[in-house]
């Protein structure tokens, strides 16, 4: 007796849809596990357009990010190094922790509203993997070797000249490319001005900087012209993770097949009305939405793993159905609530949940940025000292001080002792601390026997930085016990 489970349609099929057996297995990959190679064919339409100029500012955005500054900052630096970030102009440093943490959690939760609500609009229209391999590195081999077919058959042919000219042509362009996109990310882990200098110095003064500039575009160069989709359907976790966010009610690229079964090809002779008659859909079975996928699916087998959400299936299938004279549609932004009864996009109370969260989240990132102070200040009993007593039979302590100028300007700042009554002298005078660094001193409390309490006492010592009072540091005195 044969007791292995049989696949279950989805409940809300259609009986002529063909669920077969593609969610075992990836598109990309042939059953004896050897790569497949997509060829998608060129797409235009009124989506490609639209995503077409969201991804030139896209790419403006990103290239002129290094040499744009707010307030003299730069707009992003993550300069791991000196363990300095910038992020639209403000400086967060290792002291900043609890805010970087907030800011993953914010992160974090946008994906999730986004995700539940519009599915991987991320990835189709900003992700900058499906930025750059789709509108930019897509579009020179197209220009290159032509469309799908051309691309196909130029594989299959002999090394001649011509197959060898234009493959010298596009994987050096790719490279240069690829240069210049590791130089710009480069960039923003080192600023602008230090990669000048590493690009215009002799190599042998920045081995570091160059193995990381050639590291990059090698990278870059395997991904773009070898690696491609599978960045997204192996390494991305985006894909899987979306199986546990998206619901009946998420916006995706969905196949209305109510509507599209039974598929069958077009006859000339035939309209539609008489189409409906025999059992046949609007969906005329061209595969075009299958040739134009960059990661080679099927959108009429549902949502899956490796839709981008690019919309190429989309903008082909629109073109189809208009040359048929049918409404366009049959592939489009939809959630299946939408698609088996006809629902709008609503807020449920799991995306309501998410919301708020997300709204708490923030607000308490704002509190904290905008409460944040410019100078932070560590006071600390100097190792293996004790108490020393004066002359005038007060008690003294020493003390380490590490103060950290989170500001691109020069800072004063003056310490003073609030509690108990007492003395409190920075050795070297003043303390000045010059911008975006770290200034350490030794401190000198002195007080009297009559303020203090037997064994430890308690101090709070006031950071003042231009006449304003940033923070208070509790610490103890160590003194004699009776």
């Amino acid at each position: 007796m044969n007791n292995t489970p049989q696949k279950q349609k989805p409940e809300n099929s259609v009986q002529d849809v063909d669920w077969s057996d593609f969610r075992d297995h990836i598109a990309t990959a042939s059953p004896d596990g050897r790569r497949k190679w997509v060829y998608p064919r060129r797409v235009g339409g009124r989506f490609f357009r639209r995503r077409t100029v969201v991804s030139w500012l896209l790419l403006v955005i990103l290239f002129a990010g290094p040499f744009i500054t707010l307030g003299g900052n730069p707009l992003l630096l993550i300069n791991i190094v000196e363990r300095k970030f910038v992020v639209l102009g403000q400086i967060f440093w290792p002291q900043d922790m609890i805010l970087f943490a907030l800011v993953c959690l914010v992160g974090f939760t946008c994906i999730v509203v986004f995700t539940a609500a519009f599915g991987r609009v991320w990835c189709g229209w900003a992700c900058p993997q499906t930025v750059m391999m789709e509108m930019v590195f897509r579009k020179i081999e197209y220009w290159i070797e032509g469309d799908a077919a051309r691309q196909r058959a130029l594989n299959l042919a002999p090394w001649r000249l011509g197959k060898i000219t234009k493959k010298s042509l596009k994987h050096m362009v790719f490279y240069a490319l690829s240069f210049l996109i590791g130089n710009v990310l480069l960039s923003y882990i080192i600023g602008w001005q230090a990669l000048y200098e590493i690009i215009t110095a002799p190599p042998s003064l920045h081995w570091a900087g160059l193995a990381f500039m050639m590291g990059f575009s090698i990278l870059f160069y395997a991904i773009f012209a070898r690696f491609r989709e599978q960045a997204c359907t192996f390494i991305c976790p985006y894909g899987r993770f979306q199986s546990v966010l998206l619901d009946e009610n998420s916006i995706v690229v969905a196949y209305d097949h109510p509507r599209g079964e039974k598929r069958g090809p077009h006859k000339h002779a035939q309209n539609f009305v008489e189409r409906r008659e025999v059992g046949t859909g609007d969906c005329v079975d061209c595969n075009l939405c299958v040739a134009v996928c960059p990661t080679g699916i099927d959108i009429r087998n549902g949502t899956q793993m490796e839709c981008i959400h690019c919309t190429a299936c989309m903008d082909a299938c629109d073109a189809v159905m208009t040359k048929v004279g049918r409404p366009p549609g049959l592939v489009r932004y939809a959630s299946l609530n939408g698609i088996e009864r006809g629902e709008r996009l609503r807020l449920t109370p799991r995306l309501i949940g998410y919301c708020g969260v997300l709204a708490v989240l923030v607000s308490i990132l704002a509190v904290m940025i905008f409460t944040r102070a410019d100078v932070e200040v560590a006071v600390l009993r100097a190792p293996g000292s004790l108490f020393q007593k004066m002359e005038d039979g007060r008690f003294s302590n020493l003390y380490t001080v590490r103060v950290v100028n989170k500001t691109t300007r020069e800072l004063p700042v003056e310490l003073r002792l609030e509690f108990p009554a007492g003395t409190l002298r920075v050795m070297g005078g003043q303390l000045v601390v010059p911008p975006q660094k770290i200034l350490e001193n030794t401190l000198l409390v002195e007080i009297d026997v009559a303020a203090m309490k037997s064994g430890t006492t308690p101090l709070v010592i006031g950071v003042y930085s231009n006449g304003k009072k940033v923070s208070a540091m509790k610490t103890s005195f160590i003194g004699p016990r009776d």
